[in-house]
């Protein structure tokens, strides 16, 4: 059955820390038991600060980093060399610091690229990547989308995770594992995101946020909110979903969490 824990930390510093710490953890725990580890990244202040963590702490020789499959929850289409690309970020942060297989290493196509600006084609594309992979490592339930080790996101003020956003085409696709979505609240308006119905074929979803900005779709999140208004709610592990806040993003909750000690 499936749990919902939630962390709370002092400030958006030691959250970073305290997360890539529990990466780490949880990488070579998967490892051990099965081989290999699957990691779905996310961009955003916290989801890159956390792989810059990561590239800094000593513990990071502990993964065997050429038995981990990378993937994203979602990308800005734009060219490659952008730095508003997610996969450029997460380079520069720590996946250019580390001995990955790029084999393993599943990008999601930026524009100018193989699909020129055809983004439907770009995210029809990627659903082929998932769709291969799922067959290939025995987890395909009929979904086309590989069960995820760990999908870790963030989300907005709003309450989009990923880049599906409120009331929008993407929060309504339940057939689809990614989608194109375009005219984006926030910019860059394009992009490809996976949808909720993939981001739940995740065995832990690990939704990390910081900020007084963030508490209101925190709360609502975690209140229950109608995934359709606020698709956060949306966003669940089947097995584990772990919310890793600071202080400031859990100021509206009315139950109190507790960095635990141990």
């Amino acid at each position: 059955m499936s749990r919902t824990e939630v962390v709370v930390y002092p400030d958006s510093g030691l959250l970073a820390a305290a997360a890539a710490a529990r990466l780490v953890t949880r990488i070579v725990d998967i490892q051990a038991a099965k081989g290999c580890a699957s990691v779905g990244l996310t961009g955003g202040g916290t989801g890159i600060a956390v792989l810059e963590e990561l590239r800094r702490s000593s513990a990071r020789d502990a993964i065997d980093w050429s038995r981990l499959d990378l993937y994203w929850g979602d990308e800005r289409f734009v060219p490659a060399d952008s730095d508003e690309r997610n996969e450029k970020q997460a380079r520069e942060a720590l996946l250019d610091h580390v001995p990955l297989d790029p084999k393993r290493v599943y990008a999601m196509a930026p524009s100018g690229g193989e699909f020129g600006d055809d983004v439907d084609a770009a995210a029809a594309a990627y659903a082929k990547v998932l769709a291969a992979n799922a067959a290939t490592d025995g987890t395909d339930d009929g979904s086309g989308v590989p069960a995820f080790d760990i999908m870790m996101l963030g989300l907005g003020e709003e309450g989009h995770t990923a880049s599906v956003f409120p009331d929008s085409l993407a929060v309504h696709e339940t057939a689809r594992s990614v989608v194109a979505v375009r005219n984006c609240p926030k910019p860059p308006p394009t992009r490809v995101s996976l949808t909720l119905t993939a981001i739940r074929r995740s065995r832990e979803v690990w939704l990390m946020t910081a900020g007084e900005g963030k508490a209101e779709a925190v709360s609502l999140a975690l209140s229950g909110a109608d995934e359709v208004e606020v698709p956060v709610s949306g966003a669940r592990g089947y097995h584990r979903t772990l919310w890793l806040l600071d202080r400031a993003a859990a100021g509206k909750l009315t139950k109190v969490y507790q960095t635990p000690t141990g």
